[in-house]
């Protein structure tokens, strides 16, 4: 018709409807309704606005572990073996094993934390939808608030129960992956342990590391599939209390520092830092114990006695290694959950 402008789409394309511009062209397509075609997405674009939780978690997994591994890597060692100080691991770290020694382990860690990341988060929000489901029905659609809105009592209730369900539910993943990075982290010690005392700076070996997957095959090889789980009960009660109040922290902090406008770069940092760094500091002792019983494991043959080692909640030993592990996973969380809302923002802006 004479005045009257439509613009066809092409297929597949996302459309959106607007009102034709009144008057010109003899004052014809008033009222009229034109599509303005746009850009077709393409199945990578589709792919990540679908899973959204799960491209970010994985991608911010990769760039923040990799970033405090041997931060984590002088920790393990600090809590398995005794050193003078930090700085005399990192020093005897240097000499004996270079600097890829501080590195040593990681591909193990850089599998499993993308992976443990990932279901973690799904399970999380797919926990959030299932407990809302059954606390709304009996408290009121009040009593727990959607994010960016105003605090609500049940909420640490709902955050820390479904974080609880994702730690206990990625324990299964992660503990053979944990288990074989611990291996390729301290295995240089045991061998020198054999031989010298740990504390003895002098002493350089020729050791040459198996590696990570090596380290996996091995323990396998004495210990059968099973053995790749040694440390499973430790692990579990570290990960579900660990994980409740990690979510727990991070959700609360994000609230508390967002400003009328919701919660901006250093808010988000911010909140990601002491989330990570207030949970770790409470189950640091269980991740202790953790590490020297697979120590233990490690350092005997399969079916020999393990040594009986109370746990002593406040024992100053069980914190050994803890100013290190407190500044790498306030790093590591302050670089996680930046990255994690800023891809969540760019896939969001994808149109």
């Amino acid at each position: 018709m004479p005045g009257e402008r439509v613009t066809l789409n092409p297929p597949g394309a996302v459309a959106k409807d607007e009102p034709a511009p009144i008057g010109g062209d003899g004052g014809s397509g008033r009222g009229l309704v034109v599509r303005r075609p746009q850009r077709i997405l393409t199945g990578s674009e589709l792919f990540a606005k679908k899973y959204r939780t799960e491209v970010a978690a994985s991608a911010s997994s990769c760039v923040s572990t990799f970033i405090a591994f041997p931060l984590d890597s002088i920790k393990t060692r600090m809590q398995a073996y005794k050193f003078r100080s930090f700085w005399d691991c990192v020093t005897q770290t240097q000499k004996t094993e270079g600097t890829r020694g501080f590195w040593r382990g990681s591909l193990a860690p850089l599998a499993s934390v993308t992976l443990v990341r990932t279901v973690s988060f799904s399970i999380y929000s797919k926990s959030k939808v299932t407990l809302s489901g059954i606390l709304q029905p009996v408290f009121g659609k009040n009593a727990i608030s959607p994010p960016n809105t105003p605090y609500k009592p049940l909420n640490p209730l709902y955050w820390f129960v479904s974080g609880a369900v994702a730690g206990g539910a990625i324990t299964v993943i992660a503990c053979p992956f944990e288990f074989t990075k611990l291996s390729s982290q301290i295995e240089l010690l045991m061998a020198r342990s054999r031989m010298v005392g740990v504390d003895d700076p002098s002493h350089i070996t020729r050791y040459q590391p198996k590696g990570t997957f090596q380290s996996a095959k091995s323990i396998v090889q004495n210990r059968g599939i099973w053995g790749l789980y040694s440390g499973f009960h430790l692990h579990f009660i570290r990960d579900t209390l660990g994980t409740a109040m990690y979510f727990s922290f991070y959700e609360s902090g994000k609230q508390l520092f967002a400003s009328s406008s919701g919660a901006g770069p250093l808010a988000i940092a911010t909140s990601g830092g002491l989330c990570g760094l207030l949970s770790w500091v409470l189950v640091y002792p269980i991740d202790s114990a953790k590490s020297i019983y697979q120590r233990d494991v490690l350092t005997h043959r399969p079916g020999e006695a393990l040594p009986k080692r109370p746990f002593r909640f406040f024992n100053r030993r069980m914190y050994r290694g803890l100013g290190v592990s407190m500044a790498r996973t306030c790093i590591v969380n302050s670089v996680f959950w930046s990255t994690y809302e800023l891809i969540k923002r760019k896939v969001d802006s994808i149109t």
